[in-house]
């Protein structure tokens, strides 16, 4: 595992996330100044997210151009120069504007983040993939965090701080990106034994054995459309908890430093989620892994949203989030092993998949909210991974390893 490489890209994505995971909550602060609907919140929400996810094939496709060493630290200082400017807004438009330019640098910066994760990782791809999507997801929960507290004690300030600080995560990737991708052979499989030579030759001779069938249709298609169905869902799930819980615990009364930790502590479970998950996804079968987590993790996301006082919310939230970010990097790699020579691309594919029919999800969440009320919303959502799961059962077999990538020995990309 090239450690060097992997540091950068993941420290990297933990940067862009804190700026992107502030977004929410910047939006729940202003939402009185500046008036600002539920309706509004989503939308703006939706536009941010589909910026950044409609141009990551486009990304995607230059990463494996390039190499992505340009494509990761420009894209952390493009986000970082127009989330500073926004803070300076004066009105909702404005701002919205702003922040969504940005997003343009979130969606450069995934696809060769992905790619050189699993590069990184060598011949453990997946857990490779996991650290990096480990950093972001920790960038995903300090950024609440880090908000709250500075929007109650500095106001716009704060944000100014944060886009700042990123500034050094950007010479570290222009550095520790600097060699170029090439893709290596896997390891020569091992021989069989003797035991599993006689087991492989009963099977094949099973086979021949066995009387014609009637063709069946292709079933790929099918696992497929439950692959995009069971990610399209659990993106929503993700993106409207980021989007809208700020506003949820806002209206009930909490400061933005309280419910800036009570959105933090569901975003530190689902990057240790996460990271669970890749590592999981090395060693077992990775659809029943993607079937059990959601269905385990629908209970006590509904509950996270009922026992908001006292200490029993943080357990809650925390296995939550926890159970909730377990399938995030198997499905990355799953993804990935559909083009096994187009890695960038497929990286970009699946990441902006996911974040537009998340933001699509938020959008639609919004105007319901304002409709209806927001707290039945955020308990529709919290049964939506029932559907997932329900997906998960079409994907019955792992797929196949593709060749992994290391980063070259050769002068800088």
């Amino acid at each position: 595992m090239n450690l060097r490489r992997l540091s950068a890209v993941s420290f990297g994505h933990m940067a862009i996330d804190i700026l992107n995971a502030s977004i929410a909550m910047i939006l729940a602060v202003l939402a009185v100044p500046f008036n600002i609907t539920n309706a509004q919140i989503g939308l703006g929400g939706m536009a941010y997210a589909l910026m950044g996810s409609l141009s990551q094939p486009f990304f995607g496709v230059l990463a494996d151009r390039f190499g992505g060493r340009w494509l990761g630290a420009l894209g952390l200082l493009w986000t970082a120069v127009f989330y500073y400017a926004a803070t300076f807004s004066q009105d909702y438009f404005t701002l919205i504007t702003l922040m969504t330019v940005a997003s343009l640098g979130s969606g450069a910066f995934h696809p060769q983040g992905a790619m050189n994760a699993g590069a990184a990782g060598g011949p453990k791809a997946t857990t490779g993939t996991s650290v990096f999507f480990l950093l972001g997801q920790l960038g995903l929960a300090l950024g609440p965090m880090i908000a709250g507290v500075l929007l109650e004690e500095v106001w716009m300030l704060g944000p100014r701080i944060m886009a700042v600080a990123t500034l050094p995560f950007v010479v570290w990737m222009a550095f520790g990106l600097r060699k170029p991708l090439v893709r290596v052979e896997e390891e020569a499989p091992r021989p069989l034994t003797a035991n599993q030579r006689a087991r492989l030759q009963r099977q094949m001779q099973r086979t021949a054995n066995a009387p014609r069938r009637v063709p069946q249709p292709n079933r790929r298609w099918v696992a497929i459309t439950a692959f995009a169905i069971l990610v399209a869902l659990r993106a929503s799930v993700h993106q409207i908890f980021y989007g809208m819980l700020p506003k949820y615990f806002a209206d009930l009364g909490f400061t933005p430093t309280q419910f800036g930790f009570m959105v933090g502590v569901p975003s530190v479970a689902i990057a240790l989620g996460s990271m669970a998950g890749g590592v999981l996804g090395d060693r077992y079968d990775q659809p029943k892994i993607l079937l059990w987590s959601l269905l385990a993790s629908t209970p006590f996301s509904w509950l996270m949203l009922d026992l908001v006082d006292g200490w029993v919310f943080f357990p809650l939230a925390f296995i939550a989030g926890f159970l909730v970010g377990i399938p995030h990097s198997i499905l990355v790699v799953m993804a990935q092993r559909f083009l096994p020579h187009r890695q960038g691309l497929a990286s970009g594919a699946i990441l902006g998949f996911t974040f537009t029919t998340g933001a699509l999800g938020m959008g639609l969440a919004g105007p319901i909210a304002d409709f209806y009320t927001l707290s039945g919303v955020m308990h529709v959502v919290a049964l939506m991974p029932l559907a997932a799961a329900f997906c998960a059962v079409f994907l019955r077999t792992r797929i196949a390893t593709a060749l992994p990538m290391a980063p070259a020995a050769g002068s800088a990309d």
